[in-house]
């Protein structure tokens, strides 16, 4: 059951009542308290992927009123950490009072960055604040491929990244009109840059997953998107997500100097 504890906060109980997850609307961070065994564990990645679309930047999970005694749920935290690797300006951190320093990437809980309380996790991602991100929330239309063309023109001449300008536009007019085609839902497209990389993404709210059938006879009209995306990105995939899903892909500027070369 989902309930509204006020103004800043949500409450989601998982369906065995033996875990909360309460998200702070107004931060970074997310409560998980309780005993996290299997049943609940769908509900806490649930929780922190929804979060993560919601929010761009890292989040942490504050498990510090949690008791972890299944496999299953051990490995939650890690899983949803690989999961949104490659999407724009997203990561995992943990607020664990297990921990025994001031921080240690090798936890109980999976291998997740840790800190043994709040204010250091807090701390560790205002010592490291998003260089950039750019976000959009647009409609199903025909226009909307245009829409998400000009914001990544803008991220690549104020990141400074003119080889990715092109790729990037080619590979978010397809992840945008595939939405506009099969999802047929609002969508949020975002990017970052990370590195030398620019990270995109385009979350919808359509459960069905992009799917690549191979090549398409030159005769036929469409059906090429997912192939001019992998050969635009170096690594291109989607993540299922609470109400839908999100298409990402990752772009380098090795891959253009060498394509020019």
């Amino acid at each position: 059951m989902t309930s509204v504890t006020s103004e800043h906060d949500r409450a989601i109980m998982s369906a065995g009542a033996h875990c909360l997850v309460e998200i702070d609307e107004s931060s970074a961070v997310v409560r998980v308290t309780g005993v996290l065994d299997a049943p609940c564990a769908g509900t806490v990645r649930d929780a922190l992927l929804a979060r993560l679309c919601d929010r761009p930047g890292p989040v942490v999970a504050d498990v510090t009123g949690l008791r972890v005694d299944d496999p299953v749920g051990r490995g939650v935290f890690a899983e949803v950490r690989r999961e949104v690797a490659d999407w724009p300006a997203a990561d995992l951190l943990l607020c664990d009072p297990a921990v025994p320093g001031p921080s240690r990437a090798d936890t109980s809980l999976g291998g997740v960055p840790a800190w043994p309380t709040l204010a250091g996790a807090l701390a560790a991602i205002a010592a490291a604040p998003l260089a950039a991100v750019l976000t959009a929330e647009l409609a199903p239309t025909v226009g909307a491929a245009g829409q998400a063309r000009e914001l990544v023109t803008t991220g690549c001449r104020r990141w400074d990244m003119p080889a990715l300008a092109e790729p990037a536009c080619i590979a978010v007019t397809e992840m945008v009109n595939n939405v506009v085609a099969h999802a047929r839902t609002p969508m949020t497209v975002r990017l970052a840059p990370q590195d030398s990389t620019l990270h995109l993404a385009v979350r919808d709210h359509s459960p069905r997953r992009p799917a690549f059938a191979g090549l398409v006879p030159p005769t036929h009209a469409g059906g090429r998107g997912l192939l001019l995306i992998s050969t635009m990105a170096r690594r291109w995939g989607s993540s299922v997500v609470p109400d839908g899903k999100v298409v990402w892909c990752v772009l380098h500027p090795a891959d253009e100097a060498s394509a020019l070369g």
